[in-house]
Formats: C-alpha cells, structure tokens, sequence
C-alpha cells in the first residue's frame, strides 16, 4: 500500500510548528502558560512530519467562511 500524505488533503487544515520565539510571544500576548492550550497528540498524523517534540506548539490555520483564516494554537502533549 502507497503511504499517503493527509496533510495534502483539502480538509485538513494547515498546521505548522511555532518557534521558540513565537511560543513565547503568543504565552506572553495571552497570559497564557502552555497548560492553558488545548492539546494535540503527538501521534496526530497531521504533525507527525512537523518532527514536533513534547511541549511545542502548532498553529493550525483553517478557513473559515466568515473570518477568511482562523488561527487555533494546541501544545503537542505525548499521550
């Protein structure tokens, strides 16, 4: 069986993995800690070529009718 990439398909949403400084600057913008953010599984196929680690963070940027783009955050936990 071929493996294919989900990523490339038009209903998953874009994600990608913040740098150290954006993680910051979004925790200190907000408030937040990254307990405060929702979680991903770093199993989740939608980042497993994101070559995330435990404690980072992913953008997800989906299109949404009304806003044009919405931006989610969610801190990749490890199950």
């Amino acid at each position: 069986m071929k493996n294919v990439d989900i990523r490339k398909h038009m209903l998953v949403p874009e994600h990608s993995k913040l740098t150290k400084k954006e993680m910051q600057e979004l925790l200190e913008k907000y408030n937040l800690s990254l307990n405060d953010l929702p979680k991903i599984l770093l199993t989740d196929p939608a980042i497993e070529k994101l070559n995330a680690k435990e404690g980072d963070v992913i953008k997800i940027m989906r299109d949404s009718p009304t806003a044009g783009k919405a931006i989610y955050y969610r801190v990749v936990i490890n199950g």
